[in-house]
């Protein structure tokens, strides 16, 4: 095959150092982006905060004033006592008796703050509480080990001791005896097999006097699978009592804690800032940015003139160009967030106006179209951006969804369909709830063609049960 050399023109898209900036930028939610300036200010001399970023916007609610006068540098001279009187005390309670916090720059608060201990460093502290054996406490902390997320101990203690080696010569009894003995530990519980004996404990510990007390550790104690079925009709004729019995014993074991560790661990908290606010004007609603999450960064000048009146080859010359590139790009990032939005609040007017059932489809092409943009572009515009209106905190993606066509010729949305099939749930007769079938005849008898199959899954998508353990007494 003879070789030959060919020239070809093409177009191809470069990402430049400025475009990977912006992009970067736009995709990160708000929180993200306040720690990632902090890293750009730390680490490019020629980027700083602009002077206005200590005056507060007037939009700003009254709350945010007030907290932002008290961090400011001016202080009335009549107040100057009492803030060092508020030193002097907050000094002496963490007991730094010589030097105040103003005087140790890397004071962070945040460092300060108490972490709250995991299960199993709070059962280990109880442990060293307990006048126990060094061989105990070692085996309880090996069956606190095995606790499962919920706090369960699902391995039978035979396979345990099994496990154990041989020279420590452990028997099932031994850890039995440890095993109650974690089950008296605070939450009340931890250690326990399976759900009936977590329950039956919770149950013994309540007053003798208590309603229904006897009637629920029956029921919890042999007939737990028939209650969590709601076979309500079988249990009247095994247990030989009548409806409100019953239906009293159901309502206490209904009070109890499903996991041993409920209660306990909650999760780490995670906060959202929103990055829109939805207010009404002129009889419409509109979008309009969160002035109070806008940061106000600026270029230098003092060094920026300094290495313009230099050689331009200095090394702080691609400093001065990132700080630039950061300054115009974190604006153009909240330019489209605030497009974006408006574009959204224009056509989801009815879900501001009358709630999810009036919500529209709406999919990323039909806004990208409208604003000229692409696809991925309004997808990372409307990933962890929220939006604040009368009606709660949505991230800007919940106002997207696919169409289902309705008897008329138009579309529901999947939120609005979501929408009604929790309405028709909640209005159902509890002791006859409606199966999936049902609910898509409902939904029919009103104009929209669902199947029950997604009757089925936009229910799942909510959590809320099928019709057998919807029934109650």
């Amino acid at each position: 095959m003879k070789q030959t050399l060919q020239l070809k023109v093409s177009q191809q898209l470069t990402l430049t150092p400025q475009l990977q900036q912006s992009i970067k930028l736009l995709q990160m939610s708000t929180l993200d982006l306040s720690t990632e300036l902090e890293r750009y200010l730390l680490e490019n001399p020629l980027l700083e905060r602009a002077d206005g970023d200590n005056q507060v916007d007037s939009e700003q609610p009254a709350e945010i004033v007030a907290s932002s006068e008290t961090a400011s540098d001016s202080t009335p001279a009549e107040e100057a006592p009492r803030e060092h009187e508020e030193m002097e005390l907050g000094d002496w309670g963490s007991g730094g008796g010589s030097g105040s916090r103003d005087d140790d720059d890397e004071f962070d608060p945040i460092l300060n703050t108490p972490c709250r201990p995991t299960l199993r460093e709070h059962l280990a502290a109880q442990i060293g509480e307990m006048p126990l054996s060094r061989r105990d406490s070692a085996l309880l902390t090996l069956l606190i080990d095995e606790l499962d997320e919920d706090g369960y101990l699902t391995t039978p203690l035979d396979e345990f001791a099994a496990s154990l080696p041989l020279e420590l010569d452990v028997d099932t009894d031994e850890l039995e005896y440890l095993r109650k003995l974690l089950l008296q530990f605070e939450p009340v519980g931890i250690g326990s097999h399976h759900l009936a004996e977590f329950l039956q404990l919770q149950l013994a510990a309540l007053a003798v006097a208590t309603p229904s007390r006897e009637l629920a550790i029956t029921l919890v104690r042999d007939h737990l699978a028939l209650l969590g079925n709601r076979d309500f009709v079988r249990l009247k004729k095994l247990l030989n009592v009548g409806e409100t019995e019953l239906r009293a014993a159901h309502q206490l074991i209904s009070t109890l804690r499903p996991r041993p560790t409920s209660g306990f661990d909650q999760g780490e908290t995670h906060y959202v800032v929103p990055d829109i606010h939805v207010v009404r004007r002129g009889g419409r609603w509109v979008a309009q940015l969160n002035r109070g999450v806008l940061p106000k960064l600026q270029v230098n000048q003092l060094y920026a003139g300094m290495l313009q009146q230099r050689d331009s080859s200095h090394n702080l010359s691609g400093q001065l160009q990132e700080a630039r590139w950061l300054v115009k790009n974190i604006q153009q990032r909240f330019d489209t967030i605030l497009k974006v939005s408006e574009a959204i609040v224009d056509r989801q007017q009815a879900f501001f106006e009358h709630g999810e059932v009036a919500m529209r489809s709406l999919i990323l092409r039909d806004i990208a179209d409208e604003l000229g943009l692409h696809e991925s572009t309004i997808s990372r515009v409307t990933t962890q951006k929220y939006l604040l209106c009368s009606r709660g905190l949505f991230e800007l993606k919940y106002f997207f969804g696919n169409a289902l066509e309705t008897d008329s010729g138009g579309e529901c949305s999947a939120t609005a369909i979501k929408a009604h099939i929790r309405q028709i749930i909640d209005a159902e007769d509890s002791k006859k709830p409606l199966s999936d079938s049902a609910i898509a005849d409902r939904l029919t008898a009103q104009g929209i063609q669902v199947a029950r199959r997604t009757v089925a899954k936009y229910r799942e998508a909510m959590q809320i049960p099928p019709v057998n353990l919807r029934k109650a007494l």
